[in-house]
């Protein structure tokens, strides 16, 4: 089963590698990474995509756990969550119709036009991955000639945050 993890690291040099390194040296697989600053610029949040069983995702999940400049890992799968990536597509599209039914994808899938050339046009579209792959695999037909995705990021849906804030609070008033 494919998980998506939030992980919640140290902006320091050499963490992702140490992260990676964790992925790497027990044999997983990561699908996509993607690392962005967070809310506190001290902390970076990265967010990987990888596949297994419920016990390997526990399992590395409390590997990274134990990282020294780790404070947080979420298997966000198992929670209420939105999940988007992005990509840009390069797309053959001289003036005509090949054109015009590019701009016909671009209007149905809410994607944007980047850049246009009289022969090309750069598209972006962003989305969860089944939109995404979708909306490339209709535009192959014209003529897709180059794609750059950013793989996959994650958040908690409001709702969840606000249970899990509740537990927590109820849980330190009880003590």
């Amino acid at each position: 089963m494919r998980h998506t993890l939030s992980i919640i690291v140290a902006d320091e040099p050499g963490e992702l590698s140490r992260i990676v390194g964790l992925f790497s040296a027990r044999g997983f697989n990561i699908e996509t990474i993607s690392v962005g600053e967070s809310l506190d610029p001290r902390w970076s949040r990265v967010t990987i995509v990888t596949s297994g069983d419920d016990r390997t995702i526990h399992q590395i999940v409390k590997q990274c756990e134990r990282l020294a400049r780790v404070r947080e890992v979420q298997d966000v799968t198992t929670r209420p969550h939105i999940e988007r990536e992005m990509a840009l597509i390069t797309v053959s599209a001289s003036a005509g119709t090949g054109r015009q039914e590019v701009l016909s994808l671009v209007s149905v899938f809410r994607a944007k036009v980047v850049d246009i050339s009289h022969t090309q046009m750069i598209v972006e579209a962003s989305g969860n991955k089944e939109k995404v792959d979708t909306f490339i695999e209709l535009l192959r037909p014209i003529g897709v000639t180059d794609i750059t995705r950013t793989g996959h990021i994650a958040i908690n849906r409001l709702a969840a945050q606000e249970e899990e804030f509740s537990r927590k609070d109820a849980k330190a008033q009880s003590f």
